[in-house]
C-alpha cells in the first residue's frame, strides 16, 4: 500500500499527531510512505529521521503570507499531485486540514489519486473563527473517497454531510515526544492546558475551584496555554492556589507539564474531542471532563478519570473533589495509565488505518 501523508502546518497538536502517524506508516509491513510537510513544520528534522522520503513544501509565514501566497496555489497543486504520482500513490491522506487544504484537494480526483480528509473538527468551535467553514470543509469532502474521524459526534456530522461516504473511526492516540517522557514529581492537583478559548469552559473552572477550595483549602490549580485567560475567565488568576502561565509549550515539554499534575481537568463546554487527554491517560494521569462532545468517550468514567454529571461548575468541583482522595486517586492513575498504553499504540493505529484504505476504493465504488 503506497500512501502520501500531507500536512502543511506548522506546528501543534496537528504536527504532532503526524509525526505519531507517520512512525506507525513507516513501519507498518507492506505500507510504502512518502511525507508533504511545510518548510516550517516544527517536526521536519524528526521527519526526515524516519528515512522515507519528505518533501518539504514552502508554506508562508503569517496571514499577509497567506494572502500573497495564493498565487503560488497551482504550482502547489501540481506539487503535490506530482509527488503522488510520482511515487503511485493509493491514498493521499491529509492529517489534518491547513489554510490551503481546500484549494489543494481538489486535484487529487481529477488526477485519478484517491484523497481521504482526517476530519478533526466538523463544526467550529464557539468562539472560534468561522468565516468560511463551511465552505472549506464542504470543499475537501467533495474532493475525498472516505474520511477519519475520532469521536461518534464528528463521525456522524461527517455522515449527515455526505451519506455514504466510507468513514473510519479512530481513537485520538496519544502524540508523545519518542524521547523525554520520564515522570516528573507531582506538584499541583489539577492542570489546565491546551490554547485557551472560550469554549474549554475556563469560567466555569474558575468558578469550580474556587467552590472546591472553601472545602479544600489547600488545593492548587496551574493553567497553561496560550491566549487570553483573563478575557476567557476575568478573576481565575487572583484566586488563592491558582498559577496561570500564558505561554506556547514546546513538544518536549509536555510530558514533565503534565505528569506534575495530579488530575487533568478539561472544563469544556464544546469538543469534538481533545488531544491533551489521551497525552495525560498516556502518562497515567487521570482525566477530570465535563460530559460534552466526544470527551466522554475517550476514557472510562470510574476507571481512568471521572466525567462531571453535567457541564456545570458544582458538578465539575464534585468531579474535582473526587479526585482528591488519596486511594480514589491512585486507583484513577493505575487505569489512566493502562487506557493510555493502548493509545500510544501507534503500529496498532497505522495497521487498523492502512487496512480501511486497502477496502476504500471497493467501498467507495
Amino acid at each position: 500500500m503506497r500512501i502520501l501523508l500531507w500536512y502543511w502546518g506548522r506546528r501543534g497538536g496537528g504536527a504532532q499527531f503526524t509525526l505519531c502517524l507517520a512512525r506507525g506508516l513507516a513501519g507498518c509491513p507492506g505500507t510504502e510512505l512518502s511525507l508533504s510537510l511545510a518548510d516550517r513544520n516544527a517536526l521536519l528534522p524528526e521527519a526526515h529521521g524516519l528515512g522515507v522520503p519528505v518533501d518539504a513544501v514552502p508554506t508562508f509565514r503569517g496571514p499577509v503570507g497567506a494572502a500573497l501566497g495564493l498565487a503560488r496555489l497551482p504550482a502547489l497543486r501540481r506539487r503535490l499531485v506530482r509527488q503522488a504520482v510520482a511515487m503511485r500513490a493509493e491514498a493521499v491522506v491529509s492529517a489534518m486540514n491547513h489554510v490551503w487544504t481546500p484549494f489543494v484537494a481538489g486535484a487529487l480526483p481529477a488526477a485519478g489519486i484517491p484523497f481521504v480528509s482526517i476530519v478533526h473538527d466538523a463544526l467550529p468551535h464557539p468562539g472560534d473563527p468561522a468565516l468560511g467553514w463551511d465552505w472549506r470543509l464542504r470543499q475537501e469532502l467533495d474532493a475525498a473517497a472516505g474520511a477519519v474521524a475520532f469521536s461518534d459526534s464528528v463521525a456522524r456530522a461527517v455522515a449527515a454531510r455526505r451519506p455514504g461516504m466510507p468513514i473510519l473511526r479512530l481513537p485520538l492516540g496519544a502524540h508523545l515526544p519518542a524521547e523525554g517522557n520520564e515522570p516528573a514529581p507531582a506538584a499541583t492537583d489539577f492542570l489546565f492546558f491546551g490554547r485557551v478559548r472560550a469554549y474549554k469552559g475556563l469560567d466555569l473552572l474558575r468558578d469550580a475551584f474556587a467552590a472546591l477550595r472553601e472545602r479544600h483549602p489547600g488545593a492548587t490549580l496551574r493553567v497553561v496555554g496560550e491566549g487570553d485567560v483573563e478575557g476567557c475567565a476575568p478573576g481565575l488568576a487572583a484566586l488563592p492556589g491558582v498559577t496561570v502561565e500564558p505561554r506556547w509549550v514546546p513538544d518536549g515539554e509536555m510530558p514533565a507539564l503534565l505528569s506534575a499534575a495530579r488530575a487533568v481537568v478539561l472544563p469544556y463546554r464544546e469538543a469534538s474531542q481533545s488531544g491533551v487527554l489521551p497525552l495525560a491517560l498516556a502518562l497515567g494521569v487521570p482525566v477530570v471532563a465535563t460530559p460534552v462532545g466526544g470527551l466522554s468517550a475517550q476514557f472510562e468514567h470510574g476507571v481512568s478519570g471521572l466525567v462531571a454529571r453535567e457541564a456545570s461548575a458544582p458538578a465539575l468541583a464534585e468531579a474535582m473533589a473526587a479526585t482528591l482522595d488519596p486511594a480514589r486517586r491512585r486507583a484513577l492513575s493505575a487505569g489512566a495509565r493502562e487506557a493510555g498504553a493502548r493509545l500510544t499504540d501507534w503500529d496498532a493505529q497505522a495497521a487498523t488505518l492502512v487496512a480501511w484504505l486497502r477496502r476504500l476504493p471497493r467501498e467507495a465504488a
